[in-house]
């Protein structure tokens, strides 16, 4: 049976890195878009290679192309075996808590967040129907209240109070839905890629996407043994 995956926020970047590793290993990959245009495009462009890659729209702050996106893997697949919530922002205005603009702070809780406990919702029903459904949120090493409060950590300084508050936020949704759905051949997990070179880190990562991409591929095909409940990042499980 060939898994059905879907990743939003996924156009470019790491998101277009994990659609191309999980189609490289035969999973048909619904791309996630925001702009229809530029999803397209990125879909068709992996397509032309071979791999089995469709475009979706998705933005994941509206409640109404979520539905949408949902009735349509409903009606198309039936179900869901991957689900990696991509989709995540930064914003300008954000900052220490002292000097970030709340405005900015509610538009990074509302993608990196609620987006995220949004699509998850959506896409549960679909995710039951499969004989082992994986959902891996993209989460940051920045999420993590010990590495926040540790001096000694090379993050200690980077203080962007709606950022890392939405990135710890996601993190207490993996660990309640994974507890949630204890028992069930459903597993959740946070995984932060890296400081990876993308739009969002302004390209000033050591990493490319291609090896950010990696480690969530990994525990989006965990097996029948998968763990659940873990936040991970390349050099190890991380903190909460």
């Amino acid at each position: 049976m060939v898994r059905i995956a879907l990743v939003t926020g996924a156009n470019k970047g790491i998101g277009l890195e994990i659609v191309r590793q999980l189609a490289e290993a035969g999973v048909q990959v619904l791309l996630g878009a925001r702009d229809v245009g530029r999803g397209q495009a990125a879909a068709d462009g992996l397509a032309s290679k071979g791999l089995k890659v469709e475009a979706i729209q998705i933005d994941v702050t509206d409640g109404k192309s979520i539905a949408t996106a949902a009735a349509a893997v409903r009606g198309r697949q039936g179900r869901l075996d991957i689900l990696v919530n991509n989709a995540g922002i930064v914003d300008a205005e954000d900052g220490p808590p002292t000097m970030a603009s709340p405005e900015a702070a509610r538009r990074i809780m509302e993608t990196n967040f609620i987006g995220t406990l949004s699509v998850t919702q959506a896409m549960l029903p679909l995710l039951r129907q499969s004989p082992a459904g994986r959902i891996v949120n993209l989460s940051s090493s920045l999420g993590s209240l010990t590495v926040n409060g540790d001096p000694t950590s090379p993050y200690y300084s980077a203080r962007l109070i709606g950022y890392n508050a939405s990135k710890a936020a996601l993190n207490m949704l993996t660990v309640q839905l994974a507890a949630e759905l204890s028992g069930t051949p459903i597993a959740v997990n946070s995984v932060s890629p890296g400081y990876v070179k993308t739009d969002l880190t302004g390209h000033t990562g050591y990493m490319t996407p291609e090896e950010g991409a990696r480690l969530p591929v990994k525990y989006a095909l965990l097996g029948e043994d998968a763990v659940s409940g873990r936040f991970v990042e390349p050099d190890g499980e991380t903190p909460w």
